[in-house]
């Protein structure tokens, strides 16, 4: 792996801003399901959640970010963790993912 300049917040959030939630099909961005996004050197981390605890689709999801991260960040390894804490509500969501839903 070579060494390069860790991408910043804003692009990696740029990065996920294409991955959708596979229900909604609204993006995670949006949707406020990204808690925390950071880059070192070789590693790119991302804390994410889902709308339910129970979602059926959870897997497919984390392997969407996954994908939308090795594919924008190809010399960074990257790590998508998934929490309920806290849990995930409509207050997270932008103005433009509450319009889409209504």
């Amino acid at each position: 792996m070579s060494a390069t300049t860790p991408p910043d917040h804003t692009a990696i959030l740029d990065a996920l801003a294409e991955v959708a939630d596979p229900e909604l099909g609204i993006g995670i961005v949006p949707l406020g399901l990204v808690y925390d996004a950071q880059a070192s050197d070789a590693m790119i981390t991302v804390l994410l959640t889902l709308t339910s605890p129970t979602c059926p689709l959870g897997d497919v999801l984390m392997a969407d970010v996954q994908e939308a991260l090795e594919t924008h960040f190809p010399h960074h390894e990257s790590r998508v963790t998934l929490t309920f804490e806290p849990p995930w509500s409509p207050d997270r969501m932008s103005d433009a993912a509450r319009a889409a839903m209504a």
